[in-house]
């Protein structure tokens, strides 16, 4: 296996901080800059419990990764995320929630008045994106959760219009954010490319199975008007059915003068399956085309997120008094067993998504000084390469069961013990698809602690 440089940095951050190879915190040193509070902004990645009501709460959830204190079982099983691993290790208060509740579906325990928590100042919420605040699981998509998915720029100025608009300059201000962008347009792009093929496949199917349908008809061209017309009123009936439709033309077909033969299932069927497979070839043409044109102004929108990320930092947080911002960039999406599902196409364009961001955010904040900017890509990476020189067990499966039957959301939202996969699951890395366990956020405090060290924070 490679020797890695940056998980071998990490390690000795860790061995001279007094974190410990498979420790719950990320260190007890005294901080060389005394910080008098922890403010953070972000998604899931960051959330301490902003939808720990209702359901979710029953079933024992509220931060995305393995929760709860298992510590009794194993010492990684913390059910902490990387935003209190660096409040503790800095000795300040545990974050808390600043917003919480949910506006979903009530029959599903997912209604529960939105709350704001005085005091607490950790705005990440699960779904959030950078400007939009239309993010995963939010109403707006369809989704019965009704994730709030605040979107960052409102998070800051909730935290401004409680703090008099401005930063003291003694807290820690914590950033990490876009990911969501990533996901969503992905999921945008996948439903027009099915939409797309969907429509060229409807289209060849009828225009293919009425042509054979009409060829054996004494007068073709009059016969496959009739026989399209039959096709289209069925498609347009509600409830119908794809044999109904089969169904319905071929009916029309057999009346047609010198065409009774058709009625046969024998001399139908072929013409059926030839039109399911032209249906097949021109929905797949479709669908990738429209891949192939829209998927690179993703790449582009990407870039305008990190700037805009970028502006809000320089703008919202630096500029109004903040002293010690950190900006974590985003990890390797594509090494996540959520990216690891992708044919090569989409795997490509989701890295390039994930570079082009990362790139243009690291561009636009490497003139700060009052900016740590981390490279949580890099960490992820390198992880996925080396998992031994970690202490991960495992990088590709999840720690939690996201069954149906054993996880009501398909989420680490809600994994705690009752739900685990089989096996010792404290050092996997990821608990569901794209979110870490305890042991892979304290692989990322760590890297964070390293970084304002080198920036003499630490």
């Amino acid at each position: 296996m490679r020797q890695s440089h940056f998980a071998f940095a990490l390690i000795a951050a860790a061995v001279l901080s007094a974190c410990g190879g498979n420790g719950s915190s990320g260190g007890d040193q005294a901080p060389k800059t005394r910080l008098s509070s922890q403010v953070a902004f972000g998604d899931s990645l960051s959330d301490v419990g902003s939808y720990a009501v209702g359901t979710v709460k029953t079933l024992g959830g509220g931060k995305f990764t393995i929760n709860g204190d298992l510590t009794s079982v194993n010492p990684a099983l913390t059910g902490k995320n990387w935003t209190e691993l660096m409040a503790a290790q800095l000795g300040l208060a545990a974050p808390c929630a600043a917003e919480t509740g949910l506006d979903g579906d009530a029959a599903n325990g997912f209604a529960v008045p939105i709350v704001f928590h005085a005091g607490c100042t950790n705005y990440a919420q699960g779904g959030a994106r950078v400007i939009n605040p239309v993010g995963l699981r939010h109403k707006l998509t369809g989704s019965a959760f009704g994730a709030l998915t605040v979107p960052i720029s409102t998070q800051i100025q909730n935290h401004l219009n409680v703090s008099g608009g401005k930063f003291s300059g003694t807290e820690l201000v914590l950033m990490m954010a876009g990911a969501n962008d990533v996901l969503m347009q992905l999921a945008g792009l996948s439903a027009g490319a099915t939409a797309a093929g969907t429509a060229a496949g409807t289209s060849a199917f009828g225009t293919t199975l009425v042509g054979l349908l009409a060829a054996g008809a004494g007068n073709p061209p009059t016969a496959a008007q009739a026989i399209g017309l039959a096709l289209q009123t069925e498609a347009a009936r509600p409830g119908h059915t794809d044999a109904s439709v089969v169904a319905a033309a071929v009916g029309a077909a057999a009346v047609q003068p010198g065409n009774s033969a058709v009625a046969a299932p024998a001399v139908h069927d072929p013409m059926v399956a030839s039109a399911q497979a032209a249906a097949a070839t021109a929905g797949a043409n479709a669908g990738a085309a429209y891949f192939a044109a829209t998927g690179p102004t993703l790449v582009t929108t990407m870039a305008s997120v990190a700037t805009e990320l970028t502006g809000l930092v320089k703008s919202q947080i630096v500029a109004k008094g903040a002293n010690y911002v950190v900006v974590n960039n985003m990890p390797d999406i594509g090494a996540t067993p959520f990216g690891r599902g992708f044919d090569a196409a989409t795997l490509a364009l989701l890295n390039a998504m994930v570079k082009t961001f990362n790139d243009t955010l690291g561009a636009g904040l490497a003139s700060e000084p009052k900016v740590a900017y981390v490279d949580a890509f890099a960490l992820s990476r390198d992880q996925a390469a080396n998992p031994g020189l970690y202490g991960l067990s495992n990088v590709s499966a999840t720690a939690c069961d996201l069954s149906p039957a054993k996880n009501l959301l398909d989420s680490s939202l809600v994994c705690n013990a009752s739900n685990l996969s089989a096996g010792d699951v404290s050092h996997y890395l990821y608990a569901d698809t794209v979110h870490p366990t305890p042991f892979g956020h304290l692989w990322l405090a760590r890297t964070v602690s390293k970084d304002l060290a080198q920036k003499g924070w630490l």
